[in-house]
């Protein structure tokens, strides 16, 4: 675990804490920065963007070519006498390539995509782990929970050795420790993916894993100030959700591992000001001139996402400005930031894609994020004897509680709603007047994401209040929490279910300590489970996304082919079976 960089903790707890405290009551008209910062790509990624749009001239744009895998293809040899012979490809007229023109060069030239990575076991991973789930009785689901577990063999991986010696002749970066990958089409490691992949890992009692899993998200955080969207050069202009520190948090509840503490805290600290930086925070001001400061996705980022640039392109083309299209390319890319890529969650006209408004939006799930991060800083902090640092962050989290108090809970509705900036506003300079029409009212799951946050979920009036929401909301259906209600044909809207919200909402009821939230939570998972199973039992593989509409189907929509794998509908399995276990006389089937 040596990838852990030593920092002088109390400079940046006495930082943070200023640049939060300080700049966040300052008023906005005096602070200063660059509000639409660009993060420079590499000129390998540039040249692989090139060779992908030649490959679909090349194949007459057929639905079979997925954009991603030629941005994760890997060179032979250097990328100057790459780009030369690539430019001496004979081309039609319109720029075309033949199809065995182009495979002979990629065959002569690049290494296939995933071929940067090598298959390896865990090293603490064994078939059947002492203790393993002992509350499952159920002899068939105990065999499923074991195959579920043996996943883990399959979506372990190392990075190569010519990634190390030629960094440059890849877009896979060099992490320190092993990964796990979600799999299927997702061959690196993508950072909210990973907190459930780490609760499954803790149930499969594989915890040196997981720390090394948080090893190498804390090098990220080294190398770039912030956890990537996931391990890819082509990732580095934009994050993900931020649950480093759930991950810190959960394992060491697990594993007492003080020492990993100590050395994950200043990491968290640079994390938290990221968040919280002019580009990501906005300031609401109420009718009685209180201000309160809430942040929201932003990716770095003005140009076509590299991994599906031909795709972006094709939805900008209905654009007609510049500027226009710039915006909707932040827009596009700071959605996939979101993790919800893509839903009409972020889009100002539910049937019009190029309306994508994410940076226009202060989202639910975001805050109670960053919310739940400063809780566990302050908690954290306190274990290792950092008392300054503790209490800054317990008033820190008091405050984004009242800001989102204020802000986006909805008392009519019983459920946090996003809240919409005005129409073009993006600004990352002006406060805007607190305006409850400006309150998204539609029903999306993430609008209960909030009752995961000890805040919230330790309030009984609360909990009662957002249980009678959920149970009128529509959103639970016969196999899991529905995404929205709306059927798009986006991947993050209605009939689709995943993971990560079934889990959150779950936990959440769970930790109220309510019995009635308790049932409920209990009943949840139960859909859950039974949907993983009778889908498993039909195809053999755990998947990314359930159709919630009945019990087995695989979801679909998106941008891409459904995938299989899966990293964390494995670990949310898992972890459901541990939290509630499986009676002998319970049926697992539909």
């Amino acid at each position: 675990m040596e990838v852990f960089r030593s920092y002088d903790l109390i400079y940046y707890s006495l930082l943070s804490c200023f640049l939060f405290f300080f700049l966040s009551s300052m008023d906005v008209t005096e602070a200063s920065s660059q509000c639409s910062p660009v993060k420079p790509t590499t000129p390998l990624v540039t040249f692989l963007e090139r060779l992908q749009e030649t490959a679909f001239k090349t194949y007459h744009g057929s639905s079979n070519i997925d954009p991603k895998l030629y941005v994760d293809l890997s060179l032979k040899f250097n990328l100057s006498e790459t780009e030369e012979a690539f430019k001496k490809l004979p081309r039609s007229e319109n720029g075309t390539v033949e199809v065995k023109v182009l495979e002979r060069f990629m065959g002569e030239y690049m290494r296939g995509a995933g071929e940067d990575l090598v298959e390896v076991v865990p090293e603490d991973y064994v078939p059947e782990p002492a203790g393993f789930l002992p509350e499952v009785e159920n002899p068939e689901v105990r065999a499923w929970a074991l195959e579920v577990h043996s996943l883990w063999k399959n979506l372990s991986r190392e990075v190569s050795e010519r990634v190390r010696d030629r960094p440059e002749l890849h877009t896979l970066l060099p992490l320190p420790n092993r990964v796990m990958i979600p799999g299927s089409r997702f061959r690196e490691v993508y950072y909210w993916d990973s907190y459930w992949v780490i609760r499954g890992l803790l149930a499969s009692k594989m915890y040196e894993t997981a720390k090394g899993i948080v090893a190498n998200l804390i090098s990220l955080i080294d190398e770039y100030g912030y956890v990537l969207n996931g391990a890819r050069a082509y990732y580095s202009n934009r994050s993900q959700p931020p649950l480093l520190s759930s991950m810190i948090y959960d394992i060491y509840k697990r594993t007492g591992d003080k020492e990993m503490v100590r050395k994950s805290l200043p990491a968290l600290l640079k994390e938290h000001q990221f968040w919280n930086s002019d580009i990501h925070k906005v300031t609401i001001r109420d009718d009685q001139a209180c201000n309160h400061t809430l942040s929201r996705y932003y990716a770095m980022w003005d140009k076509p996402r590299p991994e599906s640039s031909i795709i972006d392109k094709e939805f900008a083309s209905k654009l007609s400005g510049v500027s226009e299209k710039q915006q909707f390319y932040r827009d596009l890319a700071s959605a996939a930031e979101s993790g919800w890529d893509f839903s009409t969650r972020w889009m100002r006209n539910s049937s019009d894609f190029t309306t994508l408004a994410t940076t226009s939006i202060l989202p639910v799930d975001l805050n109670a994020f960053i919310l739940k991060m400063e809780l566990d800083i302050s908690s954290l902090a306190k274990v290792i004897g950092e008392t300054s640092i503790s209490e800054c962050f317990v008033e820190a989290s008091q405050d984004r509680k009242k800001a989102m108090d204020s802000v986006l809970w909805n008392a009519e509705m019983g459920q946090w709603v996003d809240y919409w900036l005005a129409d073009n506003s993006s600004s990352c300079m002006e406060a805007h007047k607190l305006e409850a029409s400006n309150q998204n009212q539609n029903v999306f799951a993430s609008n209960f994401v909030p009752l995961w946050i000890e805040l919230f979920n330790s309030d009984p009036s609360v909990v009662k209040k957002v249980i009678e929401s959920f149970q009128s909301s529509s959103l639970l259906c016969s196999a899991g929490i529905a995404t929205s209600l709306t059927n798009s044909g986006q991947q993050w809207d209605f009939p689709n279910g995943w993971a990560p919200i079934q889990h959150m909402i779950v936990e959440g009821l769970v930790r109220s300590g309510l019995k009635e939230a308790r049932l409920m939570a209990e009943d949840i998972a139960m859909r859950w489970i039974k949907t993983n199973y009778a889908a498993y039992k039909n195809t053999s593989a755990m998947h990314e996304k359930y159709d919630v509409e009945e019990c087995g189907k695989i979801g679909g929509g998106g941008e891409y082919k459904p995938q299989t794998g899966f990293g964390w509908t494995n670990g949310v399995a898992l972890a459901f079976l541990e939290e509630f276990g499986w009676p002998k006389d319970r049926k697992l089937d539909c």
